[in-house]
């Protein structure tokens, strides 16, 4: 998509800008120098313009291949920018694996797939445009064969053949920088292939021909998953959620746990309308998230991600972020209450401090205080925790999961945790697997009744057994 964004356009606006306006003046020159041609040699110029329609014949046919290869090239190059980013943007992992040579040698790879598609590519382009320069050339030359041989019989002055020999210079000339100019076409015609599939590309999630209003809320939002099943749409064998039914009240506070891949994450993908479930119902305060508005929809709903994202500005304007119209007042406030103003003052020009690309300036847990300060700032009926307390230091997260009880209490929280200490005061814990409900309950009666959740509780609450002598602990 940034290939496309980026050397795509600028390969169309080099072609609109230059290639373009040429092509228009020597069409203009061409065609008239042609007419001038036919007007005044009319019997011989009707021969060569017969003769020029079969040169053009071919010319499609090369065309046609430069247009292919074109296309080839700018997705090899593509390629290239998609391993460069990928490895600029993990350079730590890259050489802490001691990978440098490797992923230097994938890119040289993949640069050599980009040439070798670009000099295919070029050499086409060259044969069409000196077959088209060669053939045109030749024809007219035998038209002036002919003009030679008419004035040799008496049949036309020389001056007739002077005259005819200027406009053949001209109309030769355009035939020259169009041929030029068409590959430059061709080529950019490849680059506009793939924009128009981006122009055209639409997701299958977009707002309803008529949107349900929401309805106000106090104290939270309701949600009720009623038998909703759903599949990725790259694994559609694999069910990620399987008659999944749960209802939540206004300001409840509900846990989901379970091992990875039970369809947690795929809980609240859903709830913020990513994808749209296979079969069976997905509401919030009673209606179907498919007749609700995107905007009005995501408006109601803030997350905390596992992995925060922090953008390339400001402190303030990270934080700022979940609700752009906060005074700066209220931006502090948001970052006092989630234990983030103590490090942010520290910077060395405070909330103006630039974070840098995907906040690289900070550590992981400064970043997730900053994600939780930007939804406490949005303050939504409904809040989606994904470990967001998983990068704080012990000291760190009781402070941030005081806060965050404090600035919800009111609101309906759904917290996906693998640390089930942060869930201990959930009102009800959901215990799922293989994408469904196994138990729902407080942990103390989820302990009670064993199985799954007790399983995972006596590994993380319970003294583990000794390892044995030699053997390899983590």
């Amino acid at each position: 998509v940034l290939s496309r964004l980026t050397t795509d356009t600028t390969l169309v606006q080099t072609v609109v800008g230059s290639s373009l306006s040429m092509g228009l003046r020597n069409t203009v020159m061409g065609i008239g120098a042609l007419v001038a041609l036919v007007v005044t040699n009319p019997w011989v110029m009707t021969q060569v313009l017969g003769v020029l329609v079969l040169v053009v014949l071919p010319s499609i046919y090369f065309g046609r291949r430069v247009r292919r290869l074109s296309r080839a090239s700018q997705d090899r190059v593509a390629d290239s920018s998609a391993i460069a980013a990928e490895v600029l943007g993990e350079i730590p992992v890259v050489q802490s694996y001691g990978q440098e040579a490797r992923e230097t040698e994938r890119f040289d790879r993949s640069t050599e797939d980009a040439f070798e598609t670009a000099r295919k590519r070029s050499r086409v382009r060259a044969l069409l445009v000196a077959f088209m320069i060669t053939a045109t050339f030749g024809t007219l030359l035998w038209g002036l064969y002919q003009g030679t041989q008419a004035v040799l019989a008496g049949t036309t002055s020389a001056g007739h053949l002077g005259q005819t020999v200027v406009f053949v210079i001209i109309f030769v000339g355009a035939v020259a920088v169009l041929s030029e100019v068409y590959g430059d076409l061709l080529r950019a015609a490849g680059a506009t292939e793939r924009l128009m599939e981006l122009l055209a590309a639409r997701s299958p999630v977009a707002d309803p021909p008529a949107p349900v209003p929401l309805p106000p809320t106090r104290g939270g939002s309701s949600v009720s998953f009623e038998q909703v099943g759903f599949h990725y749409p790259s694994r559609p064998k694999q069910h990620a959620l399987a008659d999944f039914t749960l209802h939540i009240r206004p300001g409840e506070t509900v846990a989901l746990v379970g091992p990875s891949g039970a369809g947690k994450s795929t809980v609240f993908q859903l709830l913020l309308r990513f994808y749209d479930a296979q079969t069976g119902s997905v509401c919030i305060d009673g209606v179907p998230v498919r007749n609700a508005a995107l905007a009005e929809l995501r408006e109601r709903v803030g997350i905390v991600p596992q992995d925060s994202t922090v953008f390339s500005t400001s402190a303030l304007e990270n934080i700022r972020y979940g609700r752009p119209e906060a005074s700066d007042a209220e931006v502090f406030a948001a970052a006092r209450a989630a234990y983030a103003h103590e490090f942010i003052s520290a910077l060395p020009e405070g909330y103006a401090t630039y974070l840098g690309e995907r906040g690289v300036r900070l550590s992981g847990g400064q970043r997730q205080r900053i994600s939780i300060a930007r939804a406490m700032l949005k303050n939504p009926p409904l809040l989606l925790l994904d470990e967001a307390t998983s990068a704080l230091d012990a000291e760190s997260e009781r402070v941030v999961q005081a806060a965050l009880e404090a600035a919800f209490a009111h609101r309906t929280t759904i917290v996906i945790a693998h640390r089930l200490a942060t869930v201990l005061k959930a009102d009800r814990i959901v215990v799922m697997e293989a994408g469904r409900i196994v138990d729902i309950g407080r942990h103390d009666e989820l302990v009670a009744r064993g199985g799954l959740y007790a399983r995972l509780a006596a590994m993380q609450f319970e003294l583990e057994p000794p390892v044995p002598a030699g053997a390899w602990s983590p």
